[in-house]
């Protein structure tokens, strides 16, 4: 982004010199995995991504009740309602256990509550819906944890809950048959960090247990892949083996809501990655709830027709360009509002117009900006609702927590939360937020910075260095695709293109070693260039002329001195 060429370049620390010679690779890579926080002996683990980190799914307190109260509704033929949410976490936390069940003979009903109207988590029109429609038994997947009212109002009216959810509890956790979340703090479960869709499936590798079907479960990783990276949890431990299978199974789906989608967003099943899913599959299958409701993309995951799913398809393309579309001009809006709070650490603007679909992207895009919280809010007469996005010195989950009283719901993580407050409370609430932004960051340097695994010349890259940062994917949250600095680059040659010219292409070279280089979204123009350049860069693998090349992708640069 633009914001990069006022950012701070920081080079992470060297790694000791016994960790480099006891790694036993060569130092780039050594350095690229000390940067990970690895430890010596976990280094042959995380390159092999070995299953090893995937846990018993009974270490989770109430797994045992949830399994025996599932059985005893399959047995007895109940109706069970599967509640979601309405992100790409959400669905496909609801499509993988549909399919799950329907594999042991139950029918289980699908709800995914509508972003504009109903908001996040359980709604109690929702649960009587459901009742009324015969479900005796509902299971929350990605939601529901913090719906303390919601749970006692199903189980009053002869509703039995099993909560399954990943974000953080309260202090009380709802009235349910079970309550299934990592972050419970009486959980034995070792890996905190899955995703909703990875509770889900840890649900369904308890309800297969020891049943001859339970290998059919790696047939669920595409989809349990694309709520993990989608939902931008951290892709180590459990994650990391969950994504590196579940990409496999992706590049290979039989799904062919996903094979038209992809075929419509330009990619390639077989050279699938988690960035293809960050940035072209996820969003498009965000952008339903976000600018109508997720049905869509719920069916695109699920049909088994070709013409649905080549509708649906081109139906989500439509409504991203129009996300796109949307999202640019409300940011350009609130940064004009913005102008005269940018010295401030909390960035909060409230209108009664900001669409709630977009409002959380505008959110994130100023963060990434101006490296400060952002919190963007749609007036409503009576009730508000919000979308926060952080940076990790300010935990937004904690501090909508602290000040629980004056909202009406709220969820989230640390860096990203939605709530919904009475109107008359909102100016109480900014005010509390801001007076704690101050407290907590007025000392830091809030600048955007750049984090740099290593100094590396072009010349680094030979050998099988390429191939070993390749058994570093799938990159993602907290193990991003490494970053590089190299000193003094010559520019043989620049031009721009793209729309209104504002991407740049560069030919580098650094003594003997000659490489394109690709500077997306720069704003410079090819005169502004000078002829020895620092660069801070990623190397990537790209198609040329149908042949796969190495290229850089320049994150930022400046004049060398």
């Amino acid at each position: 982004m633009e914001s990069y060429y006022q950012a701070r370049w920081e080079v992470l620390p060297t790694a000791p010199t016994e960790y480099l010679d006891a790694a036993n690779l060569p130092p780039p890579i050594a350095q690229l995995l000390y940067n990970r926080g690895l430890k010596l002996g976990e280094i042959e683990t995380f390159l092999a991504a070995d299953p090893s980190p995937v846990d018993n799914p009974f270490l989770f307190p109430d797994m045992s009740q949830a399994v025996n109260r599932i059985y005893q509704a399959l047995l007895s033929g109940e109706k069970i309602a599967i509640y979601g949410d309405f992100d790409v976490d959400g669905i496909t936390s609801t499509a993988i256990l549909v399919e799950g069940l329907s594999w042991l003979g139950s029918k289980a009903i699908p709800y995914i509550p509508d972003r504009l109207k109903e908001g996040h988590g359980l709604v109690w029109p929702a649960i009587e819906k459901l009742h009324s429609q015969g479900a005796k038994l509902i299971i929350t997947v990605d939601c529901g944890i913090t719906n303390l009212t919601e749970a006692k109002q199903a189980r009053e009216i002869g509703v039995d809950m099993i909560i399954t959810d990943h974000h953080m509890p309260l202090k009380m956790l709802p009235q349910a048959i079970a309550v299934i979340d990592p972050k419970r703090k009486d959980s034995s479960y070792p890996f905190h960090d899955l995703a909703g869709v990875g509770v889900a499936f840890k649900l369904l590798q308890a309800l297969f247990h020891k049943d001859s079907r339970e290998k059919s479960l790696t047939g669920l990783l595409d989809l349990v892949t694309l709520g993990t990276v989608t939902d931008m949890v951290p892709i180590v431990g459990e994650n990391r083996y969950l994504v590196k299978e579940g990409l496999r199974v992706l590049n290979s789906t039989p799904r062919i809501g996903l094979q038209e989608l992809t075929k419509l967003a330009k990619l390639e099943l077989g050279k699938l990655d988690t960035e293809s899913i960050s940035w072209v599959l996820g969003p498009r299958l965000n952008a339903a709830s976000r600018m109508d409701n997720a049905s869509a993309s719920y069916r695109l995951l699920t049909t088994n027709s070709l013409q649905e799913a080549h509708h649906l398809a081109a139906r989500l393309e439509g409504k991203n360009a129009e996300r796109q579309r949307l999202t640019s001009e409300i940011l350009n809006k609130v940064k004009g509002k913005l102008a005269t709070k940018i010295h401030l650490p909390l960035l909060t603007e409230s209108e009664e117009g900001y669409p709630v679909g977009v409002i959380g992207l505008v959110a994130g895009k100023l963060v990434d900006e101006l490296c400060k919280p952002a919190i963007i809010i749609n007036l409503g007469p009576e009730v508000c609702r919000g979308s926060a996005r952080s940076i990790p010195e300010f935990n937004i989950a904690d501090a909508l927590e602290k000040y629980r009283d004056l909202l009406i719901t709220f969820g989230g993580h640390p860096l990203a939360a939605g709530f919904t407050v009475a109107r008359q409370n909102l100016p109480a609430l900014e005010e509390k937020l801001m007076s704690l932004a101050e407290n907590q960051l007025s000392h830091l340097d809030l600048r955007p910075k750049l984090a740099i695994d290593a100094e590396a010349p072009l010349s680094t890259f030979t050998g099988n260095i390429i191939s070993l940062i390749q058994q570093l994917e799938p990159f993602g949250q907290s193990n991003p695709q490494p970053t590089f600095l190299a000193h003094r680059v010559k520019v043989v040659d620049s031009r721009n293109f793209g729309n209104q010219n504002k991407h740049l292409e560069l030919k580098l070279k650094q003594g003997d070693v000659t490489w394109r280089a690709v500077s997306f979204n720069s704003q410079k123009a090819q005169s502004e260039i000078p002829s020895y350049i620092d660069i801070v860069y990623k190397v990537k693998k790209s198609f040329w002329a149908g042949e796969e090349v190495l290229d850089l992708n320049l994150l930022d640069f400046a004049p060398s001195e």
